[in-house]
């Protein structure tokens, strides 16, 4: 049994002027995770290298504003109340970030890079989609250092420690403050509970991925799926300060409706896989993302081809439906053919033959040589023949 688990003595540490986050390190290195193992995802189902960094340029930067201006949104007080500082919306490094404005932002981003590079964002998402939950769940090591994002006092052998921290100032300072070692509360240590879940997940998709093969951003939606279902319950543990609606969480609505909407997606979407051949990226130039000029003109190289293919594709489909309709056409003539001369066998009365017989043929034959004529001489063999 566990004697409560003890939070670190402190979440920042100086380099002469240079502060050192722990919060800032865990959101680098998840990042480096995601990129790493969804590029060899990536071209495990066939994907040229580079292309998930390549992406990541555009989604990385939407996303950490996405999830910066989510985290505002909910907690605006803390920068537009009564004690807030507006200007510490920049202060990333301190801490808040929506994960639910960063996969929505992030997801433009990424978008924007498949859109550029010529790569289809289902199957990329579903690349990445085991990464980028790995990456959120060593991000929650960063709440940990931080005294953040926890739940409600507790006795649970596994209670988190919560310590009064002050900096060189003398001044309280939950983020920048070092430990008295004086404890506060022991509470629910909800940022673990939900870094399991994550990695338990994260397992779980892995090994769907293996056995069933799913794309069209099916994984991706079964990730989305999964976090918010745990999310939902960890949401209801948590005791610190948030916006309600109606006496809930917004993050626990949030979470709901998230949940829903992916859920959708994996029964209506189309199933299968992405065979190889489609995910690989457009001959253009790759430039970075702020070479604004570049990206202009690889778009407007890649739009004729792309048209161009596209009516080279219609052009082949319609000469198949064409040459499909003329063997059928072809076929279905050789049917009537057969047809009509069935009937035409089955309505024709039996006929005798009017070909004359051998003894006929013979007669005929020695009539000419005698200069009689034909029909004399059948007469004269059928009188004889009488008689």
């Amino acid at each position: 049994m566990l004697a409560y688990i003890p939070s670190p003595p402190q979440g920042v540490w100086h380099l002469g002027p240079l502060p050192l986050r722990a919060y800032a390190f865990c959101i680098i290195i998840g990042i480096i995770v995601a990129i790493w193992w969804g590029e060899r995802r990536w071209q495990a189902r066939g994907g040229k290298g580079g292309a998930v960094l390549d992406v990541a340029m555009f989604a990385v930067p939407f996303g950490l504003v996405g999830g910066r201006l989510y985290h505002v949104a909910t907690d605006w007080q803390k920068y537009f109340g009564a004690t807030g500082h507006p200007g510490d919306i920049i202060k990333i490094y301190q801490g808040g970030l929506g994960i639910w404005g960063a996969v929505f932002l992030g997801g433009i981003g990424a978008w924007v890079g498949c859109r550029v590079y010529r790569i289809p964002l289902p199957a990329f998402a579903d690349a990445i989609a085991p990464g980028v939950l790995l990456a959120q769940a060593i991000g929650r090591l960063g709440n940990y250092f931080n005294q953040e994002l926890y739940g409600r006092s507790t006795t649970v052998p596994w209670g988190l420690k919560i310590y009064e921290r002050f900096d060189s100032h003398g001044r309280y300072s939950a983020l920048d403050g070092a430990s008295t070692g004086v404890v506060e509360k022991i509470v629910h240590p909800t940022f673990l509970y939900e870094m399991v879940w994550n990695i338990l997940v994260v397992i779980l998709l892995v090994q769907i991925d293996k056995r069933f093969r799913i794309g069209h951003g099916r994984l991706f939606a079964l990730y989305v799926a999964g976090y918010c279902f745990g999310r939902f319950w960890v949401e209801l543990m948590r005791d610190d300060d948030a916006t309600h609606i109606a006496g809930i969480r917004i993050n626990s609505f949030t979470a709901a409706l998230v949940f829903l909407g992916a859920v959708a997606y994996v029964i209506f979407a189309t199933k299968g896989r992405e065979r190889p051949e489609e995910l690989q990226p457009s001959e253009t130039p790759r430039p970075w993302p702020w070479q604004l000029g570049a990206l202009r003109a690889g778009e407007a190289e890649s739009a004729p081809a792309a048209t161009e293919s596209a009516e080279g594709a219609d052009k082949a489909t319609a000469v198949e439906v064409d040459s499909a309709g003329d063997k059928s056409d072809s076929a279905r003539g050789v049917s009537d053919s057969a047809e009509s001369e069935s009937d035409s066998d089955q309505s024709r009365p039996v006929e005798k033959s009017a070909e004359p017989n051998s003894e006929q043929a013979d007669s005929v034959a020695l009539s000419k040589s005698a200069g009689a004529e034909p029909d004399s001489a059948v007469k004269s063999e059928t009188n004889s023949t009488k008689s």
